[in-house]
This record gives C-alpha cells, sequence and structure tokens, in this order.
C-alpha cells in the first residue's frame, strides 16, 4: 500500500514541476502584442447594429 503512496506523491510532484516550469517559459500567460502592418477593415459589416430591424 505503500508503493502506491510514493507513486502517487512522485506524479504529483513532477505534475506541479510541470505546470510551473511551463508557467514561466510561457510568461505566465501573458503574450506579446500584435504588431499589425496592414490598416484595419470591417469589409462587409453592416453600418447599423445587427438588432435594428431592416427592411430588404
Amino acid at each position: 500500500m505503500e508503493i502506491f503512496g510514493i507513486i502517487l506523491f512522485v506524479v504529483l510532484v513532477t505534475a506541479v514541476a510541470a505546470t510551473v516550469s511551463a508557467l514561466l517559459r510561457d510568461g505566465r500567460g501573458h503574450y506579446p502584442p500584435v504588431n499589425s502592418k496592414e490598416p484595419w477593415s470591417a469589409f462587409d459589416a453592416p453600418s447599423s447594429p445587427y438588432w435594428n430591424p431592416r427592411i430588404y
């Protein structure tokens, strides 16, 4: 029975260490800002909100 406790402990410690390592490598979840070279465009977006009634 003790062997299962030891295995569980090792798995938990490994999982915690892997999680901490991944968080530190990833920059704690903060991604660099997206630098866009192209001007922003809405293409075919309507000029009025979708909830306004429209006559087709």
